[in-house]
């Protein structure tokens, strides 16, 4: 039968008004509304096919169960302001169909289990230190941040817009956490949004997403919990130039203003030197392009599943199949985490295991 629930989310996906949809496909608004509505209940195959054809979807993918519903509310978005209506609508729908991927995923694979403290009366900083403590890290830099977070048992994926306006953000789903980040920035601003969105599975799990609190909270919590003020003051108890900052900044695996700003709130650098700071990293184009970028930080869970499946003959273009899904979704979600020849490869993550 039928599921109009699938003709909003492809067309979301793609990031059409219903308007627009309509155009494309030389039928009226009218009739597309009722199509998503549920009101015309079968649309002609002719209709159908067309909207497939115009979406870039399987026809197979307009039937089926409906999937599990992620709103703005239970998303926590790394910033909304920055984002228009379409673009939000589209992440979202990204969410859904990842949930689906993950279904998928789960009945062949034994991934890790989720073990994130609950840390909502924790303030942002005393939370880093808690999560730190909790999971045995200590007080050291995180080189591989998207291991650790999958070896605890987030699920990760990639919101692959190429815009940097769509913004990461975060969800517990079924007393799952996921985290969906957008890889068009640089590697350092993705693996602060990262530990943003942690902050906001540790600490704001029962809290409405967006409120301007849980940002900054989050924030704190990201600068706390990749720059640990100890291991700052240790290997750099005080700033002398921009210079130092970009050489110092690789240790942490964080952005230069990110590493300024952590140090301005630490105390190491004063009010006026931090402006004066500010002011060169503009001046040389540092808040858009990263001096010294790090490669992009790569999954461990993806690359092994990968490398499982392809030994079964199973690729990407497989997983879309079965799914009913274009193949560039799957890509979407999955393809800037693992490297080109992961499916040639196994890599080694203990707590992952084939189902049989």
């Amino acid at each position: 039968m039928f599921n109009c629930s699938k003709l909003a989310i492809a067309r979301k996906r793609r990031q059409l008004t219903k308007k627009e949809l309509a155009e494309k496909s030389g039928i009226t608004a009218v009739t597309l509304t009722r199509l998503e509505t549920g009101k015309t209940a079968d649309p002609s195959t002719e209709t159908l096919e067309t909207l497939a054809r115009v979406l870039g979807y399987p026809v197979d993918f307009f039937f089926g169960q409906d999937y599990e519903e992620l709103t703005t509310d239970a998303a926590s978005f790394r910033s909304l302001s920055t984002m228009s209506a379409a673009q939000r609508d589209a992440a979202l729908a990204a969410g859904q169909i990842a949930f689906s991927l993950a279904e998928w995923i789960n009945e062949r694979f034994d991934l890790p289990v989720p073990d994130l403290p609950d840390l909502r009366e924790d303030d942002p900083i005393s939370a880093a230190g808690s999560v730190r403590n909790y999971w045995g890290i200590g007080y050291k830099p995180i080189p591989k941040l998207l291991t650790l977070l999958e070896a605890k048992g987030v699920r990760v994926f990639t919101l692959a817009e190429k815009n940097k306006n769509v913004d990461a953000f975060s969800c517990w789903k079924n007393d799952v956490p996921y985290i969906f980040l957008n890889t068009f920035k640089s590697a350092e601003r993705t693996r602060f949004d990262a530990a943003h969105e942690l902050g906001h599975l540790l600490m704001h799990r029962h809290t409405p997403a967006g409120h301007l609190d849980g940002e900054r909270e989050a924030d704190m919590f990201a600068a706390a919990f990749l720059i640990p003020q100890d291991d700052l003051i240790s290997h750099m108890p005080r700033v002398h130039s921009l210079a130092q900052l970009i050489e110092k900044k690789e240790r942490w695996g964080v952005s230069v203003a990110a590493l300024a700003r952590t140090a301005f709130n630490s105390g190491l650098i004063s009010d006026w030197h931090y402006r004066e700071l500010c002011k060169q990293m503009s001046m040389l184009g540092y808040r858009t392009a990263e001096p010294r970028e790090r490669a992009p930080e790569k999954s461990t869970v993806w690359q092994k599943i990968l490398g499982l499946l392809w030994k079964d003959g199973v690729t990407k273009a497989h997983i879309a199949k079965e799914l009913c899904l274009p193949i560039d979704e799957i890509e979407s979600l999955i393809g800037p985490l693992v490297t080109t020849d992961s499916a040639n490869r196994v890599t080694e993550f203990k707590e992952l295991s084939l189902v049989r």
